[in-house]
C-alpha cells in the first residue's frame, strides 16, 4: 500500500508540473462549454423568443397583400420591415446586407387580383359540387404568382425549410380567407361576418408538448443540460495530452526498465496513474458542473440542473473517467514520441466525439455511421449522462450503457498490457 501511495504522490507531482497539460484538461474545456452553450442557447432563443429580421417588398396595392403581411407578423418568427415597392433584386440584397436582415420577400404586383380570381374559381367549383348554381361567367383561374424569397446563405437548410413553412402558412391563411368570403357571398349575397370569419379561420387545436422522461418530469431540458455533460466527456478524454505524454516520457527515460530492478511491480505504477488521472477527471466534472450550476446564471445562460440520482451521477463519472484514462494509456504505450501521442490523441478524440454524437446527434446520422457510433466510447458516455440529465433516469436505467463502456475500457487495458509486454517494458 505504501508503494502505491508513493507512486500516486509521484504521478501527482509530475502532473502538477505539466502546466500545458493542466490547461488543456481544465481551461480549454471550460471555455468550450461556455462558448458552445452560449451559441446553442442563442439558437434556442432565435427559434423560441427572438425574431428573424425580414424585409418585405410589396409591389401589390390590394388588400390581400396587406393581409399577408399581417399574417406573417402574427406567426411570431419574424421582425417585419417594409421596403419601397420599386426595389429590384440588387437593392433588396443591399438593404439586407446593410441591416443584417437574413430574409427578403417580394410580393408580386398582381397578388390580390390573382388571389381573388383563384378564390372565386374554387368557390364556383364548390357550389357546383354542392348542386348549387355557380356563376357561369367565371373563368378557370390560374395559380397565384409565386412569392420570391431572398435569404442569407448562412441560414441552414433546416431553418430555411421552417421559414418557408411559416410563409406558406401565412399565404394559405390569406387564400383560405378569400375563398370563404367568396363562397359565403355566392350563397348569401352578403359579406361574410368578421366574427364568423375569425371563428372559421382561427379555430386551432392546442398542441401540448410533454418531454418523455423516466422520472415523469415535465420540465423541458435547456442548452446547459445538453452541452455541459457532453463537453465534460470531451474534457475527460483530453487527459490523453498529459497522461499519454507522461507514459511516453517514462518509456524514453527508461523508467519502465528501472522498475524491473526494484522490489515492486509495474502494476503499482500503472495503477497509480489510473487512480491519479481518474481523480483528475472527477475534478474536471465537478468544476464544469459547478460552473453550470452557479456561474451560467450570472452570465445569462440557463443553469444546469443536476439529476436526482447523485450517486448514479458519481458512478457514471468514475466509469467515464476510467475509460478516458484507459484510452490515454493505450495511446501512450504505443506512441514513440510526444508528437505522436499528442497529435494522434487530439485528432482521435475529435473523431470519436464527432462519431459518438457529441457534435452531431446520432439520430441524424445514417445507418452506417450509427454502427460506428456504437464503437465510440464517447457515445456510451454521452448516453449514460443523457439518461440521467435529460431522461431523469437513475443508475439502474443507464446500466445498459455502462456495460459496453466497461467492456471497451477493459479492451484498452488489455491492449496496453499487450503493448508493454511486446516492447519488453514489463
Amino acid at each position: 500500500m505504501f508503494k502505491l501511495w508513493a507512486a500516486i504522490v509521484k504521478d501527482s507531482r509530475v502532473l502538477l508540473r505539466d502546466g500545458i497539460g493542466l490547461a488543456l484538461m481544465f481551461f480549454m474545456p471550460i471555455v468550450l462549454v461556455f462558448v458552445v452553450t452560449d451559441i446553442q442557447n442563442s439558437s434556442y432563443k432565435l427559434i423560441n423568443k427572438n425574431k428573424l429580421p425580414i424585409y418585405i417588398c410589396n409591389r401589390d396595392t390590394g388588400q390581400s397583400s396587406v393581409q399577408l403581411i399581417e399574417a406573417i407578423n402574427k406567426i411570431g418568427m419574424f421582425k417585419v420591415s417594409q421596403l419601397p415597392k420599386d426595389q429590384n433584386e440588387k437593392t433588396i440584397a443591399d438593404s439586407m446586407k446593410a441591416s443584417d436582415a437574413m430574409l427578403g420577400v417580394v410580393i408580386p404586383s398582381n397578388f390580390t387580383v390573382k388571389v381573388k380570381a383563384k378564390a372565386k374559381s374554387v368557390a364556383g367549383k364548390a357550389l357546383t359540387s354542392f348542386g348549387l348554381q355557380a356563376d357561369s361567367t367565371q373563368k378557370e383561374a390560374g395559380d397565384v404568382d409565386p412569392l420570391t424569397l431572398y435569404y442569407n446563405p448562412v441560414i441552414q437548410e433546416s431553418m430555411r425549410l421552417s421559414i418557408k413553412g411559416g410563409l406558406q402558412s401565412a399565404l394559405q391563411l390569406v387564400e383560405s380567407r378569400e375563398t370563404l368570403r367568396s363562397l359565403y357571398f355566392s350563397i348569401n349575397e352578403k359579406p361574410l361576418p368578421s366574427k364568423l370569419e375569425d371563428e372559421m379561420l382561427n379555430n386551432k387545436t392546442v398542441i401540448n408538448e410533454i418531454p418523455v422522461s423516466k422520472s415523469g418530469s415535465l420540465k423541458a431540458p435547456n442548452a446547459a443540460q445538453h452541452n455541459v455533460p457532453s463537453w465534460t466527456i470531451f474534457a475527460m478524454f483530453f487527459v490523453i495530452m498529459s497522461l499519454g505524454g507522461s507514459i511516453v516520457r517514462e518509456k524514453v527515460s527508461g523508467s519502465f526498465i528501472r522498475l524491473k530492478t526494484l522490489p515492486t511491480s509495474y502494476m503499482v505504477g500503472m495503477l497509480s496513474k489510473q487512480i491519479t488521472y481518474v481523480g483528475v477527471t472527477i475534478v474536471q466534472a465537478v468544476v464544469i458542473f459547478a460552473l453550470g450550476i452557479w456561474v451560467f446564471p450570472l452570465v445569462n445562460l440557463p443553469g444546469l440542473d443536476l439529476p436526482e440520482d447523485i450517486f448514479g451521477l458519481f458512478v457514471v463519472t468514475v466509469i467515464c473517467g476510467w475509460c478516458a484514462v484507459s484510452y490515454a494509456m493505450c495511446v501512450g504505450v504505443f506512441a514513440e514520441t510526444h508528437q505522436q501521442s499528442n497529435g494522434f490523441g487530439a485528432i482521435s478524440i475529435v473523431i470519436l466525439a464527432a462519431v459518438g454524437g457529441l457534435m452531431v446527434p446520432t439520430f441524424t446520422m445514417d445507418t452506417s455511421l450509427k454502427t460506428f457510433a456504437n464503437l465510440s466510447p464517447m457515445h456510451w458516455c454521452l448516453q449514460s449522462y443523457y439518461g440521467l440529465f435529460l431522461e431523469g433516469g437513475r443508475l439502474r436505467d443507464v446500466i445498459g450503457n455502462l456495460i459496453p463502456l466497461v467492456i471497451i475500457s477493459l479492451v484498452f487495458q488489455l491492449i496496453s498490457f499487450w503493448g508493454l509486454r511486446r516492447k519488453n517494458l514489463i
